[in-house]
């Protein structure tokens, strides 16, 4: 998990931070910023936004995230802007969580900064869309872990273990890709041959048992029957899809909001 900035201003003096939604001084929101949509949890709502990634500047609509990248920065603030200002409590500053891709990096991190600066939060901070959804999962952490995150424009598969990235993998292909005759196989066979690879260049074994355990399944592709069933023969190994599979990152992200929002460190600086 990464902290993009610190906090700019704390709670009062001796405050001690109580759970939401009584804690008065705090506002807390989960954020998960998809190509197709962009979900949004709010502490003591829940979840407030399931709605398309759309903004628009002037007649037509423009999509700010593409593949996975933010390629729209300005946009994508007035969409928050738009969908989230007026749901937040007046005076407060939001501890904000962001799902990332695992592979875009610091560019990614920090367009995502940059967009959520429109809703004046106290700080916010970002977690690997992985590692998210194993924890909206339960999963099982202190153990290999491989998790499949079929999205509708990007599609990751990313071993973890101890809830850090060991290795990762990403194809432009998801669900809005599968409307053509054959679309389903390339997406399975994308998906195949990028677990493939990871076991050929794993020195360790740490792959292969992940696999044998059964991967996490997660992203609007886990409700394709079509597409896991071709998957479960192209992988010859079990696929445990998760609760709510489309949900799955930004309820993983309220997890770490709720976390940090506890955190010692919430009234002084940035949580851990």
């Amino acid at each position: 998990m990464t902290v993009l900035r610190r906090f700019r201003s704390g709670s009062p003096a001796g405050h001690r931070h109580r759970p939401w939604p009584s804690c008065r001084h705090c506002c807390g929101l989960a954020l998960d910023l998809g190509s197709a949509r962009t979900r949004a949890w709010i502490a003591g709502r829940g979840m407030v936004l399931d709605v398309p990634t759309i903004t628009f500047p002037g007649a037509g609509a423009v999509y700010p995230i593409q593949r996975g990248a933010i390629v729209d920065v300005p946009g994508t603030a007035r969409m928050l802007d738009r969908l989230l200002s007026h749901r937040l409590p007046r005076l407060t500053r939001p501890l904000v969580v962001v799902t990332a891709p695992v592979l875009d990096g610091p560019a990614y991190r920090e367009r995502a900064r940059t967009a959520v600066e429109v809703l004046r939060p106290r700080a916010v901070l970002t977690v690997p869309t992985a590692r998210a959804i194993a924890l909206a999962a339960d999963a099982d952490l202190s153990m290999p872990l491989l998790v499949v995150d079929i999205g509708a424009h990007l599609t990751e598969v990313v071993l973890l273990l101890d809830g850090l990235v060991l290795d990762a993998r990403r194809t432009a292909l998801g669900t809005a890709d599968l409307a053509g005759a054959g679309a389903t196989a390339e997406l399975s066979e994308a998906i195949t041959t990028m677990i493939t690879s990871m076991l050929r260049q794993d020195r360790t074994s740490l792959t292969a048992e992940a696999l044998a355990r059964g991967a996490l399944l997660a992203g609007g592709g886990a409700l394709r029957p079509d597409l896991t069933h071709r998957l479960i023969g192209g992988t010859h190994a079990p696929l445990r899809p998760v609760p709510a599979p489309h949900t799955a990152a930004v309820r993983g992200a309220a997890k770490i909001l709720q976390a940090a929002h506890g955190h010692h460190s919430a009234t002084r600086i940035s949580p851990p």
